[in-house]
Protein backbone atom coordinates (compact mmCIF):
# COMPACT_ATOMS: atom_id res chain seq x y z
CA UNK A 1 0.00 0.00 0.00
CA UNK A 2 1.29 3.44 -0.93
CA UNK A 3 0.85 6.37 1.39
CA UNK A 4 1.09 9.89 -0.04
CA UNK A 5 1.23 13.03 2.10
CA UNK A 6 1.02 16.56 0.72
CA UNK A 7 0.78 19.74 2.75
CA UNK A 8 0.89 23.49 2.40
CA UNK A 9 0.26 26.63 4.40
CA UNK A 10 -2.79 28.60 3.36
CA UNK A 11 -3.13 32.30 4.08
CA UNK A 12 -6.73 32.07 5.24
CA UNK A 13 -8.23 31.45 8.63
CA UNK A 14 -8.56 27.91 9.86
CA UNK A 15 -12.33 28.40 10.11
CA UNK A 16 -12.63 29.60 6.49
CA UNK A 17 -10.77 26.53 5.26
CA UNK A 18 -12.74 24.15 7.48
CA UNK A 19 -16.08 25.61 6.35
CA UNK A 20 -15.23 24.85 2.72
CA UNK A 21 -13.64 21.47 3.47
CA UNK A 22 -16.57 20.13 5.45
CA UNK A 23 -19.04 21.17 2.74
CA UNK A 24 -18.49 17.81 1.03
CA UNK A 25 -21.06 18.44 -1.70
CA UNK A 26 -19.53 21.68 -2.93
CA UNK A 27 -16.01 20.71 -4.01
CA UNK A 28 -16.62 22.20 -7.44
CA UNK A 29 -17.70 25.61 -6.11
CA UNK A 30 -16.00 26.13 -2.75
CA UNK A 31 -12.77 24.13 -2.58
CA UNK A 32 -11.41 23.14 -6.01
CA UNK A 33 -13.38 25.01 -8.70
CA UNK A 34 -12.09 24.21 -12.16
CA UNK A 35 -10.18 21.16 -10.94
CA UNK A 36 -13.52 19.50 -10.04
CA UNK A 37 -16.43 20.46 -12.28
CA UNK A 38 -19.30 18.74 -10.47
CA UNK A 39 -20.07 17.06 -7.14
CA UNK A 40 -23.26 15.09 -6.54
CA UNK A 41 -24.23 13.65 -3.18
CA UNK A 42 -25.89 10.29 -2.65
CA UNK A 43 -26.44 8.42 0.62
CA UNK A 44 -23.01 7.78 2.15
CA UNK A 45 -21.03 8.95 -0.87
CA UNK A 46 -20.37 11.61 -3.46
CA UNK A 47 -19.84 11.43 -7.22
CA UNK A 48 -16.96 13.70 -8.26
CA UNK A 49 -16.36 14.83 -11.84
CA UNK A 50 -12.90 16.22 -12.59
CA UNK A 51 -11.99 18.72 -15.32
CA UNK A 52 -10.34 15.80 -17.12
CA UNK A 53 -13.84 14.22 -17.38
CA UNK A 54 -12.80 11.45 -14.98
CA UNK A 55 -15.67 10.52 -12.64
CA UNK A 56 -15.17 8.76 -9.32
CA UNK A 57 -17.46 7.68 -6.50
CA UNK A 58 -16.08 8.45 -3.04
CA UNK A 59 -17.55 6.79 0.04
CA UNK A 60 -17.72 8.87 3.20
CA UNK A 61 -15.63 7.28 5.93
CA UNK A 62 -15.67 10.00 8.61
CA UNK A 63 -16.25 13.68 9.25
CA UNK A 64 -14.43 14.51 12.46
CA UNK A 65 -15.37 17.99 13.71
CA UNK A 66 -12.88 17.80 16.59
CA UNK A 67 -9.86 16.99 14.46
CA UNK A 68 -11.23 18.87 11.44
CA UNK A 69 -10.79 15.85 9.22
CA UNK A 70 -13.21 14.53 6.62
CA UNK A 71 -12.23 11.14 5.24
CA UNK A 72 -13.35 9.66 1.95
CA UNK A 73 -12.67 6.33 0.34
CA UNK A 74 -12.92 4.89 -3.14
CA UNK A 75 -13.90 1.32 -2.44
CA UNK A 76 -10.93 -0.59 -1.09
CA UNK A 77 -8.41 1.17 -3.28
CA UNK A 78 -7.98 4.63 -1.77
CA UNK A 79 -8.64 6.35 1.52
CA UNK A 80 -7.94 10.08 1.75
CA UNK A 81 -7.95 12.40 4.72
CA UNK A 82 -7.84 16.15 4.37
CA UNK A 83 -6.99 18.11 7.45
CA UNK A 84 -6.67 21.76 8.28
CA UNK A 85 -4.58 22.49 11.33
CA UNK A 86 -4.37 25.64 13.35
CA UNK A 87 -1.31 27.76 12.66
CA UNK A 88 1.93 27.35 14.52
CA UNK A 89 3.11 30.24 16.67
CA UNK A 90 5.55 31.15 13.91
CA UNK A 91 2.72 31.70 11.42
CA UNK A 92 0.15 34.47 11.21
CA UNK A 93 -3.10 33.80 13.01
CA UNK A 94 -5.01 34.03 9.71
CA UNK A 95 -3.20 31.09 8.17
CA UNK A 96 -3.35 27.36 8.62
CA UNK A 97 -1.53 24.22 7.63
CA UNK A 98 -3.46 22.00 5.24
CA UNK A 99 -2.56 18.30 5.06
CA UNK A 100 -3.83 15.77 2.51
CA UNK A 101 -3.03 12.09 3.04
CA UNK A 102 -3.98 9.26 0.67
CA UNK A 103 -3.40 5.55 1.25
CA UNK A 104 -3.98 3.50 -1.88
CA UNK A 105 -3.65 0.26 -3.78
CA UNK A 106 -2.30 -0.75 -6.18
CA UNK A 107 1.04 0.92 -5.64
CA UNK A 108 1.32 1.62 -9.38
CA UNK A 109 -1.30 4.38 -9.00
CA UNK A 110 0.87 6.37 -6.58
CA UNK A 111 2.56 8.68 -9.13
CA UNK A 112 -0.71 9.60 -10.86
CA UNK A 113 -2.52 10.16 -7.55
CA UNK A 114 0.38 12.23 -6.17
CA UNK A 115 0.28 14.45 -9.27
CA UNK A 116 -3.49 14.95 -8.91
CA UNK A 117 -3.06 15.76 -5.23
CA UNK A 118 -0.42 18.40 -6.01
CA UNK A 119 -2.67 19.99 -8.62
CA UNK A 120 -5.67 19.90 -6.29
CA UNK A 121 -3.72 21.34 -3.39
CA UNK A 122 -2.59 24.24 -5.58
CA UNK A 123 -6.23 24.99 -6.46
CA UNK A 124 -7.30 24.69 -2.80
CA UNK A 125 -4.61 27.16 -1.73
CA UNK A 126 -5.51 29.65 -4.47
CA UNK A 127 -9.25 29.34 -3.79
CA UNK A 128 -9.00 29.66 -0.01
CA UNK A 129 -6.58 32.58 -0.17
CA UNK A 130 -8.94 34.32 -2.60
CA UNK A 131 -11.85 33.68 -0.22
CA UNK A 132 -9.85 35.21 2.65
CA UNK A 133 -9.22 38.38 0.63
CA UNK A 134 -12.93 38.74 -0.16
CA UNK A 135 -13.98 38.14 3.48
Amino acid sequence: MSSIRKETFINASSQTVWDALRDVGSLHTRLVPGFVTDTRLEPGARIVTFATARVIRELFVDLNETDATPGVGRGRRTVSALQRLRPSVRRRSRSCRFVWIADLLPNELANDVATMMEQGLSVIKRTMEGSAVRA
